[in-house]
């Protein structure tokens, strides 16, 4: 007997649909699942092979129907150092919460692990899963089976369902509050890693080049650290800037150490704007510009995509289970 596996990302497959498959009763289903006596080992193989095809798992959902037991969601995140994702795995939190799911969180940034390899990790443990997979969404989902993934900040990949964010227009509205400033020389300090950093890098390029506007673009890692001595070789190499938009609200902070180092005042003489809204930039001198994401707005609309996944209202891959925000221009003392 064989059978097709269905779509991954399609109606969660249930009990009886292991049981129909392999023509055996739901309780038969049951011992082959769980390791119990009462039936013959060829059976309890074929049953598990055919609930693996089918992408069935004896989940903590599953489960709830008659235990009361909580929906469990993966959150995958990559670097808990940098404050937008403690604050944005809050918001999750407090939306599974108000729902009474359980959320357990992988942070994947250490060495050369990826969202794959949290993924990996959450999947025997969780009913649906949450995250920045990067190129990953597709691995990601075909490795939850039928158990829905909701993608962060990658729009084009196989998830089933995805929330991306707008970036040529956060970079317009960058753009047009500098030259309406009269800033005519500007960088854009860019993350060295793919993913959002090249979503974010080629949008503020297009942005510049329809506005006219040649931009200088450096690279450095993702931290405070590697954006100061970024900047500071800028300065040293004598390159004309008198604004800086950079990657990353930490970005930004080393930005803005880096310029004080070197004598130059901001805004006076170069403007900083960041990018993603977190507290830290309140806390810089002078505060902080930024193209600000509400982070409670980011988790409570994954929690939402998912929930809808997860009952059906939703369906996986349709244009419901594909979603754009938007950042907002905070003006402060830096810009």
């Amino acid at each position: 007997m064989s059978t097709r596996s269905p779509d991954p990302v399609g109606r969660r497959a249930t009990i009886m649909d292991v049981a129909a498959a392999a023509g055996v009763s739901r309780q038969t289903v049951t011992r082959a699942m769980n390791g119990m006596t009462g039936i013959s080992e060829v059976t309890r193989e074929r049953v598990q092979r055919l609930a693996t095809e089918l992408g069935y798992t004896p989940s903590r959902f599953a489960k709830g129907l008659v235990q009361g037991a909580r929906i469990s969601v993966g959150l995958a995140i990559p670097d808990l150092t940098n404050p937008y994702f403690p604050a944005f795995a809050s918001s999750v939190v407090e939306a599974a919460t108000q729902r009474r799911w359980n959320v357990v969180v992988d942070d994947y940034g250490h060495g050369t692990a990826s969202g794959l390899d949290a993924v990996a990790r959450l999947a025997p443990q969780v009913d649906a899963l949450i995250g920045y997979l990067g190129e990953h969404s597709d691995e990601a989902q075909a490795m939850m089976g039928r158990r829905p993934v909701v993608a962060l900040d990658h729009p084009d990949g196989g998830a089933a369902g995805n929330i991306s964010f707008d970036y040529p227009y956060a970079a317009r509205l960058a753009m047009d509050h500098l030259v309406s400033d009269g800033r005519s020389d500007i960088a854009y300090l860019d993350s060295d890693q793919g993913g959002p950093a090249a979503s974010r890098g080629s949008a503020t390029a297009a942005v510049a080049a329809e506005a006219g506007i040649a931009v200088t673009r450096c690279h450095a890692a993702p931290s405070a650290k590697a954006a100061r001595e970024a900047v500071d070789a800028l300065l040293r190499s004598g390159v004309r800037i008198d604004a800086i938009l950079a990657f990353n609200d930490l970005m930004a902070a080393g930005a803005l150490k880096a310029l004080q180092d070197g004598g130059k005042s901001v805004p006076g003489d170069c403007a900083v704007i960041g990018m993603d809204g977190i507290p830290l930039g309140e806390l810089t001198t002078p505060e902080l510009t930024t193209l600000s994401l509400d982070l409670r707005t980011v988790g409570r609309t994954a929690v939402d995509l998912l929930d809808g996944l997860l009952s059906g209202s939703v369906e996986a891959r349709s244009p419901a289970a594909s979603l754009t925000l938007r950042h907002e221009l905070i003006v402060r003392r830096s810009a």
